[in-house]
């Protein structure tokens, strides 16, 4: 079988010529904890301080969770699976996600840096407040945050993490999948489900990868 990646190695490969952007481009696992934990606390607070009955506050939560695992899935499938033409399009596409593939195991580059994922969080942000009823942003928001944040640390705990049953086991089976046996399926990180609503899941009874 071809392999699919360069180095298992948890070390990080230099990317960048600059010391300031090779330093932008890690970020410790638990970065994100303090960066959006805040907004996310903020965001509840809000949530339960504003006019809505307390009956909506769990759709507030469901929803937002729900629509993250979705962006979560078209994100990965259709923007950081994208290559654009050109040397600088395979350029971008290896700063992006095309570096976390030939080095999965890579400590310093499984979560989001925050010079992506604000930029990012801020976007959406503003795109739920211009659809959303004023009432219902804060909670939705709060939550789609922490799904992001769930798929974040997650993601991290799929590479270092060794799953021995249940849910988290086949979830990472699923990613390993992903890496390291067909990169072009098995989009969604935090949860199967959108692989197998547009059918870019596994086919047949694949063998569980050996690289745990």
């Amino acid at each position: 079988m071809e392999k699919k990646f360069k180095s298992n190695s948890q070390e990080s490969v230099r990317m960048f010529k600059s010391g300031l952007l090779e330093s932008l481009s890690k970020v410790h696992f638990t970065v994100p904890i303090f960066v959006y934990g805040p907004v996310i606390i903020y965001g509840f607070y809000r949530a339960f301080s504003n006019s809505l009955p307390i009956a909506f506050i769990p759709v507030e939560i469901l929803s937002g969770l729900f629509i993250w695992t979705f962006t979560e899935y078209v994100m990965h499938r259709y923007l950081f699976h994208s290559i654009p033409p050109g040397r600088m399009g395979e350029r971008l596409h290896f700063v992006f996600h095309g570096v976390h593939h030939d080095y999965p195991s890579d400590k310093g580059r499984l979560v989001m840096p925050p010079s992506l994922s604000i930029p990012l969080a801020t976007g959406f942000y503003f795109l739920y407040k211009a659809i959303l009823p004023s009432e219902f942003v804060w909670g939705f928001f709060a939550a789609f945050l922490t799904g992001y944040l769930i798929y974040d640390i997650g993601h991290y705990a799929i590479h270092h993490f060794n799953f021995k049953s249940g849910i988290f086991k086949k979830i990472k089976q699923h990613h390993m999948l992903h890496h390291y046996q067909e990169p072009e399926k098995g989009y969604g990180v935090s949860s199967p489900l959108w692989d197998r609503i547009f059918n870019s899941g596994f086919k047949g009874n694949k063998r569980e990868s050996r690289l745990q």
